[in-house]
């Protein structure tokens, strides 16, 4: 049996303890305080309140999709992040933060192009890639980053 792992809830980054078994055999779970589902197969939109559960507290890999409404290479890989999420999650959180209105987390982190992928385990950043990538491209990428 695989230890539990500390996932945020997308919808009210409630901190839960799920069976890292369950997770790994494609259980989505649900939030003991909300009941929302813990994985929905799409990211979510993350503020600067909400992503210290997620990219710090919680113990599954976060990558996070720095862009903005106006980028048309943002737009273009929209769809691709959104598959790339139904893919690899619960095995690895997909969310979105748009540097216009969140402008101090883009500072945080040094954005300076868009689309900008970091991938976060525990808090730290352990990869960074600038420009828009399709799909394939975002899973063979997060795949190499976390060793798989």
């Amino acid at each position: 049996m695989v230890e539990a792992l500390i996932v945020a809830c997308p919808a009210c980054n409630t901190l839960n303890r799920a069976p890292g078994d369950k997770l790994a055999a494609g259980s989505r779970g649900k939030c003991g305080q909300c009941g929302s589902p813990l994985f929905e197969g799409r990211p979510i939109a993350l503020s600067q309140a909400s992503f210290p559960s997620h990219a710090a507290k919680s113990d599954i890999p976060l990558l996070v999709d720095f862009w903005a409404p106006w980028c048309g290479p943002c737009k273009a890989m929209a769809p691709q992040f959104e598959r790339a999420a139904s893919r690899l999650e619960p095995a690895v959180r997909l969310a979105k933060v748009n540097t216009d209105e969140e402008r101090d987390l883009a500072g945080q982190f040094g954005i300076r192009g868009i689309p900008t992928l970091i991938l976060f385990r525990h808090g730290r950043e352990i990869g960074r890639q600038s420009g828009a990538m399709d799909a394939a491209g975002i899973e063979s990428w997060v795949g190499r980053m976390l060793g798989g």
